[in-house]
């Protein structure tokens, strides 16, 4: 029980710090980095991207206000020994541009195009797109033609779009500080009549909705005789869906293999509580292209 009091009390009065704490414990429980992110930003909480210049490892508190720093160990695939170095040399001077940094740190190609991907290097390069422009320019042993490189000029590169950005996000940090995915295509959502998370919040006891969401956690208790628990998320909130055995057997596909679930159903109000009880599932997951999601799933 005082865990339960401590952590409600942090989240409600330091929304920065415990999710900081949460992001440094992946992975937790069945809430995955991209939904305690998108949490906290509906909680007003300030968060600012990876950054080569700033980042520790662990996520951390920024000295100047309460603002959430994404630290080095959210970059899929680059090895915690690389981000120390990173680390610690700039801990001696800092970076003063992206030769600067590739002729001090010596990381290798993969290591830069890690950091280049997830836009870590934005503060010396401009934008990722740029970033991975010059992490071409490296010798075959993975030395950077920085050391002794002749002066080129760069080309004009335009900087990536919105949606490559969220794409890029998600594929290496597995979450994006920007727009979420679903707000880029909430116009199309609503020519098919699809409403938010916080539309289901607001409706009546029984009533029929037809709302969608990116499937973020899928769980099978063993208590609860074959229903099937889900959670969606939009740009506004969460829809907890649950999914009768009936329907279990006849929409597998739609239930297991969706990323963008779209659910025909009856909205069920106890209280605060509120679920979406599944009459249809519809694929969506077309719509979301290239975009990498993953999902949580427990039994």
């Amino acid at each position: 029980a005082l865990l339960v009091y401590v952590s409600s009390w942090l989240k409600c009065h330091e929304p920065a710090a415990f999710c900081a704490g949460l992001l440094n414990s992946q992975p937790l429980g069945f809430y995955s980095p991209s939904q305690l992110v998108q949490d906290a930003k509906r909680h007003g909480v300030e968060l600012r991207p990876v950054d080569v210049t700033v980042s520790e490892w662990h996520s951390t508190l920024e000295r100047d206000r309460p603002a959430l720093r994404l630290g080095l160990h959210m970059i899929k695939g680059l090895p915690e020994q690389s981000a120390q170095r990173i680390i610690s040399i700039r801990q001696i001077a800092p970076f003063s541009d992206s030769a600067d940094f590739f002729r001090r740190t010596q990381l290798n190609k993969r290591e830069l195009n890690c950091l280049s991907d997830a836009n870590a290097l934005a503060a010396l390069t401009g934008n990722r797109r740029k970033a991975m422009w010059e992490t071409l320019g490296l010798t075959p042993e993975d030395v950077p033609l920085a050391v002794n490189a002749r002066v080129e000029t760069k080309p004009e590169l335009l900087p990536p779009t919105e949606g490559e950005d969220l794409v890029a996000d998600y594929r290496r940090l597995g979450l994006t500080l920007g727009r979420h995915p679903l707000a880029l295509l909430r116009a199309r959502l609503k020519a098919l009549r699809l409403c938010t998370a916080e539309d289901v919040m607001n409706a009546q006891h029984r009533q029929t909705v037809y709302a969608a969401g990116i499937v973020t956690c899928r769980q099978r208790p063993g208590t609860a005789s074959g229903v099937i628990f889900m959670t969606l998320e939009d740009e506004t909130g969460n829809i907890n869906v649950v999914v009768w055995n009936s329907l279990i057997e006849r929409q597998r596909r739609e239930l297991l293999g969706s990323r963008l679930l779209g659910v025909h159903g009856i909205v069920e109000r106890k209280g605060d509580l509120v679920h979406l009880i599944a009459g249809k599932l519809v694929d969506h997951s077309h719509l979301l292209g290239s975009l990498v999601t993953g999902s949580r799933d427990f039994h």
